[in-house]
């Protein structure tokens, strides 16, 4: 079992930054992929930016050019910064992760974190 944690929400002002972090611990042996959803008020969850093991990347158009995402194996982390920040990208952001595991016929499995706040006020 991986447990995720994530920090670094929190209220900002429009054109402001935020880097948030999620730490994994636990069965972390066999992370692949990583990366972060968000879900704000009455919305669906969606697919924020991942990072695979070889540190493909992949970012939604809504907050490309304006986020970036990165792992630290060593920390076994992976953080999303995120400038210019704007009143649409207030949500709950989640951290999730990625196992395959190979002795059990590459069975895939998908842990989340409990989400931070990220408020962004106009």
């Amino acid at each position: 079992q991986v447990r995720l944690v994530e920090s670094g929400g929190g209220l900002v002002q429009a054109g402001e930054s935020l880097t948030l972090s999620c730490v994994a611990s636990g069965d972390i042996n066999c992370l692949t992929a990583m990366g972060w959803y968000r879900q704000a008020g009455g919305k669906q969850r969606e697919l924020v930016a991942s990072i695979t093991s070889d540190c493909t990347t992949n970012i939604t158009d809504s907050v490309k050019g304006r986020s970036t995402i990165s792992r630290d194996d060593a920390k076994n982390t992976v953080y999303l910064q995120m400038n210019s920040l704007k009143p649409e990208d207030t949500a709950v952001y989640y951290c999730y992760a990625d196992s395959i595991y190979p002795r059990r016929g590459y069975l895939l499995l998908d842990s989340w974190g409990q989400g931070t706040q990220v408020t962004v006020s106009s």
